[in-house]
């Protein structure tokens, strides 16, 4: 940490997709930043899966009429996945850059034949800072995204402090926390798809990794109902479309400062102050003088705490070039270890 405070509005959207319609999704994306940053919020996070979706659908129902209607549910999720950068992400970024508001969202990422569950991090001026690639999914969700590697373990330097994210049961990798923490990691965007078996999890996890890691959590969750999906869907009826939320922004005490938020589309909005931050790492510093370095450590591949300690490396990217190409954006204040 510096020495400088920090005060800013976090917001956190809890918000459904329009159900697997890319354009469509990104117009109620841009509306919703626009909003957020009328009532003065400096850095807003979506859900996880925002665009175009999260696949809510079974992966198999068993039999071969339903193996068809799988892949094409797939098919269709593939082709309202965003490509990094491309046209769809100029959009996102214009939307940030209109809005002055460091934007982090969801979206089903496509890399030849693959899709990737991936965090994409926009600053205030309409660049693409970098991405997230989930490290592991989770149960069905194999069926669909390819895993993240050890450059995704990053944490975005920005005006507001320094930003990074997980999505969902990511937050219950103990190592890949302890890397969070370690890059120094300040403000933490939880992203959720809102399962209503998650809400237990989603909070208990949210607020122990704010107090494990000393940071903020800005936890974003899906909100979806079953009337919001078309009935041309085929796989409408084979569904539970059980996702109530339970979006929130938590301090580094483990205490909510707005939500839990449940059964509604919202915007949940906090005012941060970083010197709470100073605050509760008088009494853990949990990668500090509360941690044993001299028994337990961590190897991160590709990460030497001494030479990024000596030039806080990037690899961040403008929009134009690729989130994993060494670079900082054109805003000049981003950096990713």
């Amino acid at each position: 940490m510096d020495n400088e405070s920090r005060k800013f509005t976090a917001a956190a959207v809890q918000a459904a997709p329009v159900f697997l319609n890319k354009v469509e999704t990104i117009g109620k994306i841009a509306s919703l930043i626009e909003e957020a940053a009328g009532n003065g919020a400096s850095l807003i996070v979506f859900p996880e899966a925002m665009i175009p979706c999260y696949p809510y659908w079974p992966k198999d129902i068993g039999s071969i009429e339903g193996r068809k209607m799988v892949l094409d549910a797939y098919t269709e999720l593939y082709k309202n996945s965003v490509e990094i950068p491309g046209s769809d992400t100029d959009k996102l970024c214009d939307a940030a850059k209109k809005a002055g508001a460091y934007v982090v969202i969801g979206v089903n990422e496509r890399e030849g034949g693959t899709l990737y569950n991936t965090i994409l991090y926009i600053g205030k001026n309409g660049d693409i800072l970098g991405k997230h690639r989930k490290l592991m999914s989770i149960d069905s969700e194999k069926c669909i995204w390819g895993n993240g590697g050890a450059e995704d373990l990053a944490v975005f330097d920005t005006e507001v402090g320094k930003v990074g994210g997980f999505f969902c049961y990511e937050h219950h990798m103990t190592l890949a926390k302890a890397a969070m923490f370690l890059k120094g990691e300040e403000i933490h965007a939880g992203l959720w798809a809102g399962h209503g078996f998650v809400k237990p999890t989603m909070d208990f996890a949210s607020r122990e990794y704010a107090f494990e890691g000393q940071v903020f959590v800005v936890a974003s969750s899906g909100h979806v109902t079953e009337d919001m999906i078309p009935d041309s869907f085929p796989l409408k009826k084979f569904t539970m479309w059980d996702y109530p939320g339970g979006s929130g922004i938590i301090s580094p005490r483990g205490e909510y400062l707005a939500g839990p938020v449940y059964g509604k589309e919202d915007i949940i909005y906090a005012d941060i102050d970083t010197d709470m931050i100073i605050r509760s790492k008088a009494v853990i510093d949990g990668v500090g003088h509360f941690s044993r370095p001299d028994i337990l450590t961590l190897e991160i591949k590709g990460y030497d705490p001494a030479k990024m300690k000596a030039s806080n490396g990037s690899h961040g990217a403008k929009r134009k070039k690729s989130a994993r190409q060494p670079g900082a954006g054109k805003g000049g204040a981003v950096k990713s270890n």
